[in-house]
């Protein structure tokens, strides 16, 4: 057999590569697609793995390329947030990311929902997920290992969409209700 034909035999028989595990955590009935793996503490229509994510994780280190998780964050205590990112900061890949999304801490949504714990979620708490920052500006804060990148914005009322850029600014900074929800990137270094 000719040596070419002997390395196409063996690519051909080569497994498939994975596929990229993309995971929507604390999902609810709501899982962002079929290409999504779905977790929840409950098992509703589209949760594919039942798990408590207070604990640790089932995935392997660097084995999750994108995670997402809506209005779920802002049901856990403090240190279960903490747990939380430090576990996802272990199974994302370097470059991976997660879309974190959250009632705004200045709308009613926050504090709706009694099973909402205290405090609301703000944005300034992206900043202790990046290990630099934490070095230099909170070094108590030891308990966090995650070393994420952030970018953040909202979701303004409707109303305000259409205004410019300058008065949406000031709503957000003195309004009440002027954004409903904070919205996250976070990109693992």
């Amino acid at each position: 057999m000719s040596k070419s034909r002997n390395i196409a035999r063996k690519l051909a028989a080569a497994p498939e590569p994975p596929k990229p595990i993309k995971l929507d955590l604390g999902c609810g009935k709501s899982k962002a697609g079929p290409e999504w793996t779905g977790v929840d503490s409950r098992k509703f229509d589209g949760v594919d793995l039942v798990a408590d994510l207070r604990k640790p994780w089932p995935w392997k280190d660097g084995s999750v390329e994108e995670a997402r998780a809506s209005h779920f964050v802002e049901h856990l205590e403090p240190n279960e947030r903490i747990h939380f990112v430090n576990e996802l900061c272990r199974v994302l890949r370097k470059g991976g990311t997660c879309q974190i999304i959250v009632p705004h801490w200045a709308s009613c949504r926050a504090y709706g929902d009694l099973t909402h714990k205290w405090p609301p979620v703000s944005e300034f708490w992206f900043y202790y997920l990046n290990a630099k920052w934490r070095t230099e500006n909170a070094p108590h804060n030891d308990q966090y290992t995650c070393d994420f990148d952030f970018g953040a914005g909202y979701g303004m009322r409707q109303d305000l969409l259409v205004r410019p850029a300058d008065y949406q600014q000031f709503a957000l900074a003195n309004y009440k209700e002027a954004a409903s929800d904070i919205v996250a990137m976070l990109t693992k270094r």
